[in-house]
């Protein structure tokens, strides 16, 4: 059935109440890049302002388990003079984050766990290249225990909170990254997306979160990360700011696995996207577990329809046949969770249902897991066949809102992995294909609390998902929503 185009365009039962200030200059990524570049602030005015926000916050939104403050004030005056000097590069001197799964040299990476951690003596690839763009790492953001569960919580760092509603998580695994990009703490910040950690978390805190092409950003030192279904993608408040940030992460190690060819992403988020096709579906892979879809996320993605089916495209209900996908995702998502459980110093600090995950992982390894990983193409080919009388597809990116703090962490292992494919079955079907999406805010619950749609394309299709999210963000201007108690508008950061 198509979408009806003459219908309200609304995208959401109820709009959360706006209580944070309109959108402030030099909130986001490429403003504060273009501001450096002209002299507007320094660097370290910046930074400090930052660190100033992250230090006042800690006790609430909770969203950093390392903080860099010495060296990204040392690394911020550096930034100052190469800028007094003349140089410019894409992020000279501007503040950004990393999820605590990614090497930082100097840093332990404990990736959501408990103990002593070594510091590592390299940057990851991802890291280096943000380096050489000019960018000031601030910090190290949290995520649960190895990035199983669509939550950030655990003994090790406490509760990461929503900035929209601290009694609520801002999702997971990359919940911290995208805590401290909603709450205004950084413009913009880098997570991992193994079944949906980077766009969960962007719809549950109303940001942009792109899950890239596998490879598209190296995960080096790893060739590739949980058996190359975790990729590393951006979550900023804008669509243009994500691409940035995708364009300046981009990029291969000589030892990846997965080396994509390069694209130019915030060129295509100033594209127009032309009249697409674009297939909306409710209907979740098979996981034999119920997975009923909220009404508030239906009526917001539906409202998202409706405004797609107004901006000109063709939408139509369809759906993919994704056939038992399932079944290759859990081999190599539990191998995964083995191979980064045997990294770890005292393996008897691991949440229990880690433990489990990683025996599953050993059993299902070996002959199962090279039939889970060789019966890939066949199921690209199956799903993909979406995408000839289709160029998109559109559907929610969880099947709820954003639960509340605790919700799902005191559950055991069975109860909740039943609970985690009902609150968020859209996403991880992506990871196997190893093809991107984008989730984008999409309105608000009755009770205020942010959730997002996901648009969705087959290899290589970033450009054109990129410029169909420009192409909504400018009709329905969601960057202009911040959060209660969002830092006010500082229009005079000083020098």
């Amino acid at each position: 059935m198509s979408v009806d185009e003459s219908q309200d365009s609304e995208t959401g039962a109820a709009p959360a109440r706006h209580i944070g200030a309109p959108a402030g200059e030099l909130e986001g990524l490429a403003e504060q890049a273009r501001a450096l570049a002209e002299g507007r602030v320094t660097s370290t005015a910046l930074v400090r302002r930052t660190l100033e926000r992250i230090a006042a916050t800690q006790g609430t939104v909770n969203a950093f388990r390392r903080v860099r403050a010495e060296a990204a004030m040392a690394e911020a005056a550096e930034a100052d003079r190469r800028l007094a000097a003349g140089e410019r590069l894409p992020l000279l001197g501007v503040p950004v984050a990393v999820k605590d799964d990614t090497d930082v040299a100097g840093e332990p990476t404990a990736f959501g766990c408990a103990g002593e951690f070594p510091p590592k003596e390299r940057d990851a690839e991802v890291v280096r290249r943000l380096r050489a763009a000019g960018a000031i790492i601030v910090g190290k953001t949290n995520a649960c225990e190895l990035g199983q569960w669509p939550f950030t919580e655990g003994p090790a760092f406490g509760n990461t909170c929503n900035p929209w509603n601290l009694a609520h998580t801002p999702g997971g695994s990359s919940g911290g990254s995208a805590a401290a990009v909603a709450a205004g703490l950084v413009p913009a910040a880098l997570g991992t997306d193994g079944a949906g950690s980077v766009r969960i978390p962007a719809a549950w805190s109303h940001l942009v979160g792109i899950k890239p092409q596998r490879g598209r950003i190296s995960t080096w030192p790893d060739p590739e990360s949980f058996q190359g279904i975790t990729g590393i993608g951006p979550l900023a408040r804008t669509v243009e700011d994500a691409a940035l940030l995708l364009d300046v992460a981009s990029g291969n190690h000589e030892g990846d696995l997965h080396r994509p060819p390069a694209i130019a992403a915030r060129e295509a988020a100033g594209r127009d996207p032309g009249r697409l096709r674009i297939a909306l579906s409710w209907k979740a892979a098979l996981t034999f577990t119920r997975k009923p879809l909220h009404p508030d996320v239906r009526a917001a993605v539906t409202g998202v329809a409706r405004t797609l089916a107004r901006l000109g495209h063709f939408v139509e209900e369809a759906e993919p046949d994704y056939g038992l996908v399932g079944l290759a995702f859990v081999p190599r998502a539990t191998a995964g969770v083995g191979e980064w459980a045997d990294r770890v110093p005292d393996r008897s600090l691991l949440d229990r249902r880690t433990r489990g995950a990683a025996r599953m992982g050993r059993l299902l390894g070996g002959p199962v897991l090279r039939r889970a990983r060789a019966v890939e193409r066949r199921q690209q080919s199956r799903i993909g066949a979406l995408f000839g009388p289709y160029d998109v597809l559109l559907t929610p990116t969880t099947a709820t809102p954003p639960p509340r703090i605790g919700t799902l962490a005191k559950l055991n292992g069975w109860r909740t992995d039943q609970a985690m494919i009902a609150a968020c079955p859209y996403a991880w079907p992506w990871n196997v294909l190893g093809w991107p999406g984008v989730s984008v805010p999409a309105g608000f619950s009755a009770d205020g609390l942010p959730l997002g749609a996901q648009l969705l394309g087959p290899a290589h299709a970033e450009p054109l998902l990129i410029s169909l999210a420009a192409q909504l963000q400018d009709d329905l201007r969601w960057h202009e929503r911040r959060p209660p108690g969002h830092p006010e508008r500082l229009d005079g950061v000083p020098r």
